[in-house]
C-alpha cells in the first residue's frame, strides 16, 4: 500500500464501510457488537444541522480503512473544554505506516479551530500497540477505572 492517504470528514456514503470498521474495532478490543439500529443512530448524529459527534475517515486507494469520532466536552475542574476521542480505530493492514499519527495530527488541528487546548481518550489496558503509540506521540496518561451502569 502506498502511504498517501486522504483524512476527511465523513460523509453519508461512508456509513456501511463506517459500520464495517466499528464492528472490526469492537472485536480488536475484545468487546462485543451489535450493529441493529446503530447505522441509523450515527447517521443522525454525525449528519444532523448541529451534529454532536464528529468522524474522520482515512481514505487510501478509495477505500476507507480508519476511522476517528471525537466530540466537544465540558471539564468542570479546568472550566474548559476538550475534544474527546472516542473512538480511533485503522484496520490492521493499515498500521504501522505513519495513518495514525496523521490522524492524530488532523485531531489536533480540529481542536484548535475549536479553540481546545486538551485531547482526552482512553484504550484498554491490554492494548499495548495503543499505549505505546500514544506514549511516542507525546500523550501522558492517568490511572483511571472505567464504569458502565445501565439505566433502565
Amino acid at each position: 500500500m502506498s502511504h498517501t492517504a486522504i483524512i476527511r470528514f465523513a460523509t453519508p456514503s461512508d456509513l456501511d464501510a463506517l459500520m464495517q470498521l466499528c464492528a472490526e474495532h469492537a472485536a480488536y478490543e475484545k468487546a462485543e457488537y451489535d450493529p441493529i439500529g446503530k447505522k441509523e443512530s450515527l447517521s443522525k448524529q454525525l449528519f444532523s444541522p448541529a451534529p454532536p459527534l464528529y468522524c474522520l475517515v482515512v481514505e487510501q486507494n478509495e477505500t476507507i480503512i480508519g476511522y476517528a469520532t471525537y466530540m466537544k466536552q465540558f471539564s468542570t475542574w479546568d472550566a474548559a473544554y476538550y475534544l474527546y476521542l472516542d473512538c480511533l480505530y485503522l484496520n490492521g493492514q493499515s498500521r504501522g505506516q505513519g495513518l495514525g499519527e496523521l490522524l492524530m495530527q488532523r485531531i489536533k488541528e480540529e481542536a484548535k479551530k475549536l479553540s481546545i487546548g486538551e485531547v482526552q481518550w482512553q484504550t484498554p489496558d491490554f492494548n499495548e500497540g495503543a499505549i505505546r503509540f500514544y506514549q511516542r506521540i507525546g500523550a501522558k496518561n492517568k490511572a483511571k477505572e472505567r464504569f458502565f451502569w445501565e439505566v433502565k
